[in-house]
């Protein structure tokens, strides 16, 4: 139903899949939706096709759209990230007045949310960056919502963004994250986790391919009983689906007629690129990252068709047990995908003084968005019983699933290795485990390169203090601080 003169408690303006599906969310929660759309025909198609799921009030300018919702405003920008957001908060913000909350769903580089919020702040405007996760399904029957800004917008927005969220045994999926940026830096982190999640799942499915010589459907249905146990979770769940589509011109599955290079919008890369600023390695989401970009450099890769391969090993001949072997890897690198992005948001909460807290975030993510998963009730757990956990992985359950694991773990990678079968992620994600457990790495011998040619120094392992050898004349060192 559409009402010229309805107030209502929320606007929506972009009104592409993403922000119709929402505002019918909205709608059908009860309440009252301003719509608003730089071309008219948007707002007209949605209420032409859902205008009976609710309360809606069309508007055509932004001034009729502001003038539409009641106070505090609230106002829900679902546009392209970049300039196009930029464009549409400063329209929005000529015509809100003090108090009034606009909130950024979309996928925007957190730096570019804490630019916005400061910018915002000095107009006396609330700006609240809030990722949303859970794609076209999530926007309309509940995402998983991650809004930052500052607290007192939560007070006013807060009920109704988790009304519209998922809920997992009737808690909602939406919590107020943090300050400024937190909110996108949080939905960029569990975007990178996605990547990697994506990332260990194909290469399970090219081992259960080439090293068994499983056909589509019968991976299909490995996956499927995976996803009754431990490895429950929307990924697999919808990897089995995919599996078992056949496509209608071939009648081959057709998981075997798509090209197999894959696409990123930025948010994996915006991921590592943090990382890097922080000093935190995310090895399995950096590898998910170059293995969309190696996929996508076909020209290359067809020149490089015919590279001498070397001795590869035999196939294993026990499918079952193999099988079985990458089940266990998947887990133990899934595990480490989770605690290297974990490990980064406690990086970021630092850096730039958010406070946020891990276990509210396994919370929310427990439904409606892309990375739900039985084992983020583990996550949960693990971080309330110790919130000072210095790794997910040292927590109990983890620390036992991937002691139980890595045995098939080794297996699995060292196969792939013998059979010429590219394992990225599930590779550098056991070298990360290693490197994590090692009693001593060989960075010492790489502090004393840096030191011999550039006078880096370096510390003692029996003494305290900063230490530098003459490298050039007698080879005596000194204490230098």
């Amino acid at each position: 139903m559409t009402s010229s003169t309805a107030i209502a408690q929320i606007g929506v303006t972009g009104l592409a899949v993403m922000g119709s599906n929402i505002a019918r969310n909205f709608a059908r929660h009860g309440y009252t939706v301003a719509l608003h759309n730089r071309s008219v025909a948007k707002t007209d198609a949605l209420l032409g096709a859902h205008g009976d799921e609710g309360e809606f009030v069309r508007t055509e300018t932004i001034a009729e759209f502001v003038g539409a919702l009641e106070k505090p405003r609230r106002v829900l920008i679902m546009v392209k990230a970049g300039e196009a957001t930029d464009a549409v908060i400063e329209e929005l913000a000529a015509v809100m007045e003090p108090g009034d909350i606009i909130i950024d769903g979309g996928n925007a580089l957190y730096t570019d949310t804490i630019r916005r919020e400061a910018a915002m702040a000095a107009r006396g405007l609330n700006f609240v960056g809030a990722g949303i996760s859970g794609g076209e399904e999530g926007a309309l029957n509940g995402p998983a919502i991650m809004p930052g800004g500052p607290k007192e917008s939560y007070e006013s927005l807060g009920p109704l963004l988790e009304s519209i969220s998922a809920k997992v045994d009737g808690v909602p999926c939406c919590t107020h994250i943090g300050p400024d940026g937190s909110g996108h830096f949080v939905k960029m982190v569990h975007n990178g986790i996605e990547y990697a999640d994506m990332q260990l799942i194909g290469e399970a499915y090219h081992l259960l391919r080439d090293a068994l010589g499983f056909e589509a459907g019968h991976i299909a249905a490995v996956f499927t009983e995976w996803n009754s146990g431990e490895l429950e979770s929307y990924l697999v769940e919808i990897t089995a689906q995919v599996l078992e589509q056949i496509d209608a011109t071939t009648g081959k599955p057709l998981v075997d007629v798509i090209v197999d290079a894959a696409e990123q919008k930025g948010t994996g890369r915006w991921t590592v690129k943090s990382a890097l600023d922080l000093g935190v390695p995310v090895t399995g989401i950096a590898e998910a990252v170059f293995a969309r970009a190696l996929s996508g450099v076909r020209a290359q890769r067809q020149a490089a068709h015919g590279l001498a391969s070397g001795a590869l090993a035999e196939k294993p001949t026990d499918a079952t047990q193999f099988a079985e072997d990458i089940r266990r890897a998947l887990y133990a690198s899934k595990i480490v995908a989770y605690a290297q992005g974990f490990d980064q948001i406690a990086a970021g909460s630092t850096e730039y003084g958010w406070n946020l807290r891990p276990g509210d975030l396994a919370t929310i993510w427990r439904g409606g968005c892309i990375i739900r998963a039985r084992f983020l009730n583990r996550i949960k757990d693990a971080y309330e019983h110790n919130p000072e956990l210095p790794s997910l992985i040292l927590a109990p359950y983890f620390r036992e699933a991937i002691e139980q694991a890595v045995d098939s773990w080794r297996r699995v990678v060292a196969t792939a290795v013998q059979l010429g079968i590219p394992v990225p992620a599930f590779a550098s994600s056991l070298s990360y485990y290693d490197a994590l457990r090692a009693q001593r790495l060989p960075a010492a011998l790489t502090q004393a390169q840096r030191d011999f040619f550039g006078a880096h120094t370096y510390e003692r392992t029996d003494a305290p203090g900063k230490y530098h050898t003459l490298w050039s004349a007698d080879r005596s060192e000194m204490r230098v601080e």
